[in-house]
């Protein structure tokens, strides 16, 4: 089985579920997940995780994550972007400078209405299985953050833009928002993924590559390590004496750990006698013990 992540690169036309299926049979495994929906119509950065590695699904999904994308002025369309029936459309009488500053003013902490075709769940039901029987609820906003905006181009009624934002945000939903402030509606026009933390654009495998390097016993060499996702913590390893503790899910006391120091953070990257990644652990305040947060192999 392949343990690690693969920052793959999701064309348009394909949907997340349709990527990891992909990838079941170039890869010839079942235990594979993504890290966070594109939308259909959207391309880019959306990393896989495979084997012992599914257990980071969740937490990459957390990260935070950069696109560029197209906003179109004047249309307004049930799905928020061009894919969708259109609702209503209205001349676009607003200058450059203006939609611009609106733009710029998402910039921090909002309160956003997801989509009505969205995976959010209301009620047990996915709101896009309702929004095909043609049924519009009143949604919850959520609380997203909008860390940076840098406008690319603006030629009405197109506005390029990147942004960078924390999970949860529906870029669609904001291109909604803008038009709206706007006062002549919005919808996204394109959109792609660009980075999510430190995958990025520029090193996203297509299917077809992943499929040749596969066939070549060259995958390896493109493959994230489960471990590399946490360069930040500092690295210890465990004593061949601790090894029995390491393999039961035990705490492990200070003294069967090599490289541990007072100054330290409470997080580590754990290792066994051989150098083989074991896990998160925290350390405990009174006892000084590591104890298992999160582990990659198997019990």
């Amino acid at each position: 089985m392949i343990n690690g992540i693969l920052n793959v690169y999701k064309e348009a036309g394909y949907t997340s579920h349709d990527v990891v299926a992909k990838l079941r049979g170039i890869l010839r495994q079942k235990k594979i997940g993504h890290t966070g929906t594109l939308d259909p119509d959207a391309t880019g950065v959306l990393p896989v995780c495979l084997g012992k590695a599914t257990k980071l699904c969740d937490l990459i999904g957390d990260w935070d994550k950069t696109y560029r994308a197209q906003l179109l002025l004047g249309r307004e369309t049930d799905t928020e972007d061009l894919s969708g029936k259109v609702l209503r459309e209205a001349a676009v009488e607003i200058s450059p400078s203006e939609i611009s500053r609106i733009l710029l003013s998402f910039v921090g902490p909002y309160d956003q209405i997801p989509p009505m075709y969205s995976a959010k769940k209301q009620k047990g039901k996915k709101l896009y299985e309702l929004a095909r029987q043609g049924i519009v609820v009143e949604r919850k906003p959520s609380r997203v953050v909008i860390h940076h905006i840098q406008i690319l181009s603006v030629n009405l009624p197109y506005v390029d833009f990147e942004v960078t934002c924390s999970k949860g945000t529906y870029i669609r939903s904001l291109c909604r928002d803008v038009g709206q402030e706007a006062g002549c509606g919005a919808c996204m026009a394109s959109l792609v993924r660009t980075r999510v933390s430190d995958f990025s654009l520029k090193d996203a495998l297509t299917l077809s590559q992943i499929e040749s390097l596969q066939n070549e016993g060259l995958l390896g060499e493109h493959l994230h390590s489960i471990d590399s996702i946490f360069p930040s913590y500092p690295s210890l390893t465990v004593k061949a004496e601790g090894n029995r503790l390491l393999m039961n899910g035990n705490s492990i006391p200070p003294e069967l750990v090599t490289g541990l120091t007072e100054e330290m953070y409470p997080s580590f990257r754990v290792y066994d006698h051989e150098g083989h990644f074991i896990g998160l652990y925290e350390k405990t305040e009174q006892e000084g013990l590591l104890k298992p947060e999160k582990l990659f192999f198997d019990l």
